[in-house]
């Protein structure tokens, strides 16, 4: 006996308004619009953002193969096509939602006008329009609205191509807002495009051109891919699954010390570095998951620490995959299936450890050629109570002192002893933590006055007081801390005699 049923259809108001809340950023948003370009066929969007209050706008316009009526209603209706559906292995959509949704985030009337073999077509939601009528239904308008004709009109004399026109721009151009931050806005959209496609934007033969008001939108590559300082990048490994391949290639970014001040800055990221930590998980080349480690961890999930924010993680996934790895609607998250989790969790164990080790190089400098370990002027002693921090009375510097100091020898002693105890280790690690920055030195970076006076003094007490040539003073200072990080000065040091 066939069960009792009756029609629930949504009300459309009531379910569009819902909509909105999806919680897309603007640049998510435009980047779910760029998606269906892509998938279309588009090598180049142009972005337009104008400026006009509340009246302001933004199109975005492409040169893919377009829609034909049919499509474009297609298109238009929320949840036309299964996200079970086989799609294009090439095909940046799942859901069938992202035009809606991501411009119902932002605008209350959104228009599409696409020509495809010569063939126009013009529809739109209109959010006003229909809660004027709210017993009207699902109602899809034809053509731009009145004052909008010349909004869509780039698509004039094209035989192909979409545009798509935000307008009422409510949840974007607030109380308060004004030209200036909307010119913010730009440069958030601008470093978040640049992220999310930059392997679509990248390289000689590039697949995709985005303009931003007329300027070429810049690709951000997270991996700092050919840098001559990059300390380390994994061999790609892949792993065979049900739903295709999966290839996880980690990667470790050079210390601050080794870049330049705009070097350091340009590769931070949209969120610097810190949040820019951990996986990068792609779909068809297009960025989904920009940082963070997924929810894994050896014991419980790990943060985004400082210690480990050098470690970057490229991980491709197959479209095929987003049921598995838990794809949302804005394309902003993912967990990695439980098969996997143990490979990934071993090699982001190993990805951190290397960070972390670059990123605290100045605590335990690389062994110098040969081999040979750095003298320190600073150790560590591992008690029951913890760990404690001692300066080291074999260091060249601390020595040359001490063996000269005579009768000064205790007092500098208590001098070194008071310098141990006082050391403001909670203070350095919370304007660490609050700073999101390690303390600076003036021994970094190219060497100057200080370091060349500290440096000229002891490779002149080592040939002086301790008898060493020339030769045996630099190789020693090339084994002494902060010393080995200036070969070339070392090179160039001469002794006074």
């Amino acid at each position: 006996m066939k069960p009792k049923s009756r029609s629930a259809p949504p009300r459309a108001m009531a379910m569009l308004e819902s909509l909105r809340g999806l919680g897309y950023s603007t640049g998510a948003a435009l980047a779910d619009i760029i998606d269906n370009s892509v998938s279309a066929g588009a090598t180049e969007v142009r972005l337009d953002f104008v400026w006009s209050g509340p009246n302001s706008r933004i199109t975005i316009l492409d040169d893919g193969r377009g829609m034909d009526d049919a499509e474009l209603e297609s298109a238009m209706r929320l949840g036309d096509k299964n996200p079970l559906d086989v799609r294009s292995a090439h095909d940046l959509g799942r859901f069938g939602m992202g035009l809606k949704t991501a411009s119902f985030s932002q605008c209350r009337r959104l228009t599409v006008a696409t020509v495809k073999g010569g063939a126009a077509s013009c529809l739109r939601w209109d959010l006003d329009e229909l809660a004027a009528d709210p017993d009207g239904g699902w109602l899809l308008f034809e053509g731009p609205a009145q004052g909008s004709k010349s909004f869509v009109a780039g698509l004039k004399g094209k035989k192909a191509g979409t545009v798509v026109l935000w307008e009422t721009m409510d949840r974007v151009v607030t109380t308060g807002y004004t030209s200036d931050d909307f010119h913010d806005l730009i440069d958030t959209v601008e470093s978040h495009l640049a992220m999310v496609f930059h392997r679509l934007l990248q390289g000689p033969r590039a697949k995709l051109k985005l303009l931003l008001n007329g300027r070429a939108v810049a690709p951000w590559d997270p991996f700092m891919s050919g840098h001559p300082a990059k300390p380390w990048s994994s061999p790609p490994s892949n792993r065979a699954t049900d739903y295709g391949t999966v290839t996880v290639q980690a990667h470790v970014l050079p210390h601050r010390d080794k870049l330049t001040a705009k070097e350091f800055e340009d590769n931070a990221g949209p969120a610097g570095w810190t949040a820019q930590q951990g996986f990068y998980v792609y779909r068809n080349e297009r960025l989904l998951v920009a940082g963070g480690w997924l929810g894994l961890g050896s014991s419980r999930a790990w943060n985004r620490e400082e210690a480990h924010r050098l470690a970057r993680i490229r991980l491709d996934i197959p479209n095929t995959a987003d049921a598995d790895w838990k794809i949302d609607v804005r394309k902003s998250t993912a967990r990695p299936p439980v098969s996997l989790r143990p490979w990934l969790t071993l090699l982001a164990e190993n990805t951190r450890e290397r960070a972390r080790r670059v990123f605290a190089y100045r605590g335990t400098p690389a062994p110098a050629k040969g081999n040979i370990p750095i003298e320190q002027a600073w150790r560590v002693e591992r008690v029951r109570a913890g760990m404690r921090y001692r300066i080291d009375e074999a260091h060249p510097s601390v020595a040359a002192v001490l063996e000269s100091a005579g009768a000064l020898a205790p007092l500098v002693k208590s001098m070194l002893r008071v310098i141990e105890e006082t050391v403001p280790v909670q203070r350095i690690w919370l304007d660490t933590a609050e700073n999101k920055e390690t303390p600076r030195t003036s021994f970094e970076g190219e060497p100057n006055a200080a370091v060349i006076e500290v440096a000229s003094v002891l490779f002149n007490d080592l040939i002086e007081r301790k008898g060493l040539s020339v030769e045996e003073a630099r190789k020693s200072m090339l084994r002494t801390e902060p010393f080995q990080k200036y070969p070339a000065l070392v090179a160039k040091l001469e002794s006074k005699k």
